[in-house]
């Protein structure tokens, strides 16, 4: 009896084995057809405005990159005592997003007066968890306009914040905002000098609305300090004129505003044609008659 019941049972393991061995295969198949998310950050600071990291979240499947839309990224402020959360954002359809914060008071810096970020993804069905770090430095630029000798200047200084001491050798782009690309001045490179200070000239006769130009002063993606920016609006633009004639008769212009010339001239040769037509019918009928 003893020997039947064992039998039973080694024939009944021998039928769950299949089983089992599927449910593991399913569970290393689901784990396989995870893939990773790679995070790219870049924090901006707008002096006297705001204060942002933009993020874009891709992922390579089937050897090509794709956004990773929908996903729940969660930002935290490390410091040498503690992990804050900062809060969270979700990217929209292209995989992008932005997280705004209320100004550089909201994060604490270690004791090198870095600032260190950390995004964490926590993962779903489709996507492994990651987690992405991002450090910077805060720096202040004190940007102004001068004008010597009727030439414009733009003079912008780096400082550290914390201690005021000045940056040097750092490569700033001035530039003036266009509407698609914005228009540099001065050198491809304009490094700062021992002071902390760059002096560009603005180029005359650029065009602006009611003659004032939008003057940008930015550290652009720098490795210690991200992108800072600095904006000056001042009037020193060539006046616009409208040479518009959206409201004038033209002949580009709808049909609503046609030039008066087309209307007139056309429909009094199309008159002085068909009367030729009706006198010539007259004569015949006439001539038929008589």
């Amino acid at each position: 009896m003893r020997s039947l019941l064992k039998i039973r049972f080694v024939y009944f393991s021998l039928l769950l084995i299949p089983f089992f061995n599927g449910i593991d295969l399913n569970a290393q198949e689901d784990e396989q057809e995870k893939n990773s998310v790679g995070l790219t950050i870049q924090y901006v600071k707008i002096m006297d405005g705001d204060i942002y990291f933009n993020v874009k979240a891709t992922s390579k499947i089937k050897k090509q990159f794709v956004q990773v839309s929908d996903i729940d990224l969660f930002f935290f402020n490390d410091t040498d005592e503690d992990r804050v959360e900062l809060g969270k954002m979700t990217t929209n359809a292209e995989g992008k997003g932005r997280f705004s914060l209320k100004n550089i008071n909201a994060l604490k810096a270690d004791v090198d007066s870095i600032y260190n970020i950390s995004i964490d993804f926590l993962g779903n069905d489709q996507f492994e968890e990651t987690t992405e770090y991002l450090s910077f430095k805060d720096v202040e630029i004190n940007a102004s306009l001068y004008n010597e000798d009727s030439i414009n200047y733009v003079t912008a200084t780096l400082t550290n914040p914390l201690t005021g001491a000045p940056i040097p050798d750092a490569y700033v782009d001035v530039q003036i905002k266009r509407m698609f690309k914005s228009l540099k001045m001065g050198e491809e490179f304009n490094v700062t000098d021992e002071s902390g200070t760059v002096i560009v000239p603005i180029a005359e006769g650029i065009p602006g609305l009611n003659g004032e130009l939008t003057i940008e002063v930015v550290l652009f993606e720098s490795d210690d300090y991200g992108t800072v920016k600095a904006i000056i609006n001042a009037p020193i633009g060539k006046q616009i004129v409208d040479e518009s004639t959206f409201d004038e008769r033209t002949m580009w212009s709808p049909k609503n505003k046609t030039p008066l010339f087309l209307l007139i001239f056309p429909n009094i040769l199309i008159f002085a044609i068909w009367g030729i037509i009706v006198y010539l019918f007259l004569n015949l009928f006439k001539i038929s008659k008589n």
